[in-house]
Formats: C-alpha cells, structure tokens, sequence
C-alpha cells in the first residue's frame, strides 16, 4: 500500500510538470520542482523571466494556481518562481530558445541560429555544446542537422550525470522539427582531473607535521613526569604519615 501511494505521488508529480512545461511556453521555464509543507503543496517553478509568469498584478500566476487546485486537486498550492542565474547552461531553455526562433523565423536561417547559440552558450563558459535539429530542413526530406563545439562527454558516468541534456519541438508549416540540445557544464567534475602539488609543499607540510608530533610528544613526556612526581609526593607524605 505504501509503494503504491508513492508511485501515485510521482505520477501526479510529473503530470503537474508536465503541465506547467505545456503552458508556460516563451517565458524561459527550465524546470519545476514540488515539496510538500505544513501548509500545503509548494510548487516552484525555475525560469530566466519569471516576470511574465507572475504577470500583470499576479494575474496569470493567480489563473496557475486556480488551475493547478482544480485540475490536480491540490489543497493549497503555492507556487514560488525562482530566477535563473545563467540561462545559457540551461539546456532546457536553449533547446526553447531554439524552437521559439524556429517557429519565428523559419527554416532558411537555421544555421544562424545554431551558430548563434553556440557561441552564447561557450561565452556563458561551457566546456562544449551539441545541437542536433531533425526535420524537413531546408529541404521537403527529412534531415538531420548537428552542430557542436568544444568538449562534450559521450559515455561514461559524466555522459549521464554531469551532461545537460534536452529536448524540444518546433511546429512548423512543413512538419515537427525536433530540437536536442546537450551542454557540458565548467563545474563537473570529472574522474581523470589530477591535481599536481608541488614536492616543496609537500616537504613543508611534512615537516610541520613532524614538529607537531614532536610538541605533541614532549607534551605527554612532560606530563607523565608531572603525574610521577606528584605521587611520589603523595607516597612520601603517606609513608611519613604512618611512620608518626
């Protein structure tokens, strides 16, 4: 019974997502997130304009959460909108910002726009970037398209947890475009980074750990000599004790 009741909680968890990702399209949303509170369901949702969610006086995030209590039957849901520092490593918003100008401009300036990205998302600081665009593209047959530049991690551990990935779809009046987008981010971490430390820092360091051993070792000395002493006192004040 308890598992079944967490398969349902992750199911109407990604419904919601799923649902907010469908509505809330041109506004910059990467991803969403829910906790559970005291008070009720707290739904936050990340975004680079989290302006346009809350809308004119709260409106349209007030129509959200009427919409969300009804459709999901949620007790209270608070949604709280945080702003994304930088965009472009987000590969949910690039793979948006991809469809949108798609839809907007067409299939004519397709490498522009793939260029374009790609130098925004290096210029954000990342270690390399991949586009694939799959379609009718520019042509009646389907094709598909790949840009990349940089470093980009295919397999491996990295590939699968370090590695952003996502994906999109433009509608347009050939057909579906899909959109994939994967970004290596500068602060994973990878497994065959080596850091070289210098033999001098390492002889420093020793050395001052081997001092401190020394202090360390002439403090218990020291004591153990106290504590000799002081019952060597004790025994002699006893024993000049039993002898009067």
């Amino acid at each position: 019974m308890i598992e079944r009741k967490f398969v349902k909680q992750n199911i109407k968890e990604a419904e919601i997502q799923e649902f907010i990702s469908n509505n809330l399209k041109n506004v910059g949303h990467s991803h969403t997130k829910m906790q559970k509170t005291p008070l009720g369901e707290k739904i936050i949702i990340y975004a680079s304009r989290p302006g346009l969610i809350v809308g004119k006086k709260g409106q349209s995030i007030k129509q959200l959460t009427k919409v969300l209590q009804k459709k999901f039957e949620l007790e209270n849901p608070q949604i709280e909108i945080s702003e994304i520092e930088n965009p472009n490593l987000d590969a949910n918003i690039v793979a948006e910002r991809i469809a949108d100008s798609l839809e907007r401009f067409g299939t004519t300036k397709f490498k522009g726009i793939g260029h374009k990205i790609m130098t925004d998302v290096m210029g954000a600081g990342a270690l390399g970037v991949e586009l694939v665009i799959s379609g009718k593209i520019p042509s009646a047959r389907a094709k598909s398209w790949r840009f990349y530049i940089g470093y980009l991690k295919k397999c491996g551990d990295a590939a699968i947890m370090g590695v952003r990935k996502a994906q999109a779809i433009a509608k347009l009046k050939t057909g579906i475009i899909g959109i994939k987008v994967s970004i290596m981010p500068p602060d994973i971490e990878m497994p065959d980074d080596i850091n070289i430390i210098d033999e001098k820092q390492d002889s420093a360091k020793e050395v001052k750990e081997e001092e401190k051993e020394k202090e360390k070792s002439t403090e218990k000395e020291e004591k153990k000599k106290a504590t000799k002493k002081s019952e060597k006192k004790v025994k002699k004040e006893k024993e000049n004790g039993t002898e009067d």
